[in-house]
């Protein structure tokens, strides 16, 4: 590992994360799916293999979005929720809630409208994330399944980043550690 990259294993490949500044004294590396099919192919079947069953995946906009849709198509589920960061024309009766990510540094809201209330209600959801940190989007997503009737029966991240990689509760590819200033990892 550089001072700039962190090298891991990530499914059985290997990969080199990017650290970016997230204040003066912490860096994260960026797990970033966006444009690596292999990655996600191979993310998405690791992820499957170690899924409780389910009848609908639900994830928040956008990193996950290529994640899911490669879960859903390996499992041969053809539906699948996004909670979405802005609402659309198109949402009806809609639910929102409010989260604090550390990679957006700032207060977003996730949105869904009454037709993925309706695909949530009373089925058993797993929730898709690529990166689980601070957990408060996956907290978000959480309140968003309960509030439209679905009983969650998993977490499911390509990676914990932090103390994230602590918790019981969610299922992970791979422990994602934090870094100091100088690109050393956080222990």
């Amino acid at each position: 590992m550089s001072n700039n990259f962190y090298h891991m294993q990530i499914a059985g490949l290997e990969r080199d994360l990017r650290l970016f500044s997230v204040n003066d004294n912490l860096q994260i590396a960026a797990f970033i799916i966006f444009g690596d099919v292999e990655l996600t192919v191979a993310c998405a079947k690791e992820l499957l293999k170690k899924a409780p069953e389910f009848d609908i995946m639900v994830t928040a906009e956008a990193k996950s979005i290529p994640l899911i849709y490669e879960m859903a198509r390996q499992s041969g589920n053809n539906d699948y929720i996004i909670a979405r960061k802005a609402p659309k024309v198109y949402m009806e009766n809609i639910l929102e809630v409010s989260v604090n990510s550390i990679t957006t540094q700032k207060e977003q809201r996730l949105y869904i409208g009454d037709s993925e209330v309706q695909r949530m209600n009373k089925k058993r959801c797993l929730i898709v994330d690529d990166v689980i940190s601070t957990g408060e989007s996956l907290a978000a997503i959480e309140k968003l399944v309960t509030e439209a009737g679905g009983e969650i029966v998993g977490k499911m991240a390509v990676l914990a980043e932090g103390d994230a990689a602590n918790r019981d509760d969610i299922t992970v590819l791979a422990p994602l550690p934090l870094f100091d200033r100088d690109g050393n990892p956080i222990e």
